[in-house]
């Protein structure tokens, strides 16, 4: 199916619409034009205006959630494994052998996509493809041995990054976000009925 081409108006529209909201009417008191939108962006007090205040937590969350994506990648480089394919590993260490379009559908990748990754990682020798034993057509895909070990890495590593990203959070100010981000994904997926996220659990 080919996509509509956004018309130029409309880019217009929504490029007016970020300029306006990262305006200084929509900062905080103590919020400045310059820098990224995470160092400029306090959450209001519970007196502020309520429309401010989600554009304001809606760019907070978008703009920790880039940095943490480019934070990872760079913490994980030196294993040489992207986060497309650790993914794809985390996720087959919990459910071992799954056909690889059921791996495609839980992990909201086009079907080509993930199979570029999958391909990747059985030339690393870290997975491998058997054929689904009902239905020689499909392909099923399991760890390989040798990705036993580098999934010990990368978690004993997560572990070290979360602590060093998490580290200023309480106990308790640690499963209040994980409430608190539970729920939102949960009115997300009301806003948009199939919307989903790779179990993480």
């Amino acid at each position: 199916m080919v996509k509509k081409r956004t018309k130029s108006a409309d880019v217009d529209t929504v490029t007016r619409a970020i300029t306006a909201s990262r305006s200084a009417e929509f900062l905080p008191t103590n919020g400045t034009a310059n820098g990224s939108v995470a160092e400029e962006i306090a959450i209001p007090s519970a007196t502020g205006d309520t429309s401010r205040e989600g554009i304001r937590l809606g760019f907070l969350i978008h703009d920790v959630s880039r940095m943490r994506r480019s934070a990872y990648d760079q913490f994980m480089k030196p294993l040489g494994v992207t986060r497309a394919q650790w993914w794809v590993l985390a996720y087959l260490s919990r459910h071992d052998g799954m056909m690889q379009t059921q791996l495609a559908d839980v992990l909201e990748v086009g079907k080509a996509s993930l199979g570029d990754v999958i391909e990747s990682l059985e030339r690393s020798g870290w997975v491998e493809r058997r054929p689904d034993p009902t239905d020689k057509r499909a392909k099923r895909v399991y760890l390989a041995k040798a990705a036993q070990g580098l999934i010990k890495r990368m978690t004993a590593m997560e572990n070290e990054f979360n602590g060093q990203i998490l580290g200023e959070l309480s106990t308790a100010e640690r499963a209040e976000l994980s409430r608190s981000l539970q729920k939102i994904k949960l009115a997300l997926a009301r806003v948009i009925p199939g919307l989903s996220a790779p179990d993480t659990e």
